[in-house]
């Protein structure tokens, strides 16, 4: 019996800019102590889950690989970093908070920041990951954290019909391949999150 080849996407957990609104593109700005215990809470969700992984890639940039390292430590898990998986680089938006880019460049801001990085842009590189993966990987399940644009251009490709709901931070979404392409399993899963916040609650 041939295994199916999975792909469960992580946004990183959540940073001090993520919580003050500001955009971090390829800025490289750590997880803050919330975002390491979420990474430690999917953890502990995916350890005792019956569908097993077999590695973790992760992108570049530091708040994608925190939340990797503690998911492959935890899972005794292969970990390899690429940077085709890194989140768009932003231009002058990044560091700025939403306020401060309607004031500079008006409502369709996403359009007129120079020098940021175009959803062409990401999906070719991201495609080129996720083919590449799909060649070396077949039948095998890996976990690819990663950033919320760019996660968001690439299920949009992947899956067509796909709503466009915000991807939170530290959430899983699975993929699994079929001769028609990728099927959605699994999207935008904080249950981890909301269980964690369930038991603490006096």
């Amino acid at each position: 019996m041939t295994l199916a080849t999975r792909i469960g996407w992580v946004r990183h957990g959540i940073t001090e800019w993520n919580q003050l609104g500001k955009i971090q593109g390829v800025t490289d700005i750590p997880l803050s102590a919330e975002g390491l215990r979420q990474a430690r809470l999917l953890a502990d969700r995916l350890i005792n889950e019956e569908l097993k992984w077999t590695g973790i890639y992760t992108s570049d940039l530091q708040r994608a690989r925190q939340t990797a390292q503690i998911l492959a430590e935890r899972l005794e898990l292969p970990l390899v970093v690429d940077p085709r998986i890194r989140e768009r680089s932003f231009g002058a938006a990044e560091g700025t908070t939403e306020p401060e880019r309607l004031a500079r460049w008006g409502a369709e801001w996403r359009r007129l920041v120079p020098d940021q990085e175009s959803d062409e842009q990401i999906r070719v590189r991201g495609h080129e990951f996720v083919n590449e993966f799909a060649r070396k990987h077949e039948g095998e399940a890996w976990l690819i954290v990663t950033h919320g644009s760019f996660l968001a251009r690439m299920l949009q490709s992947l899956c067509g019909d796909l709503d466009n709901a915000h991807l939170l931070n530290m959430s899983l979404t699975v993929l699994e391949r079929q001769q028609a392409g990728w099927e959605l399993l699994l999207h935008n899963c904080t249950r981890h999150l909301s269980d964690a916040e369930i038991k603490t609650t006096p």
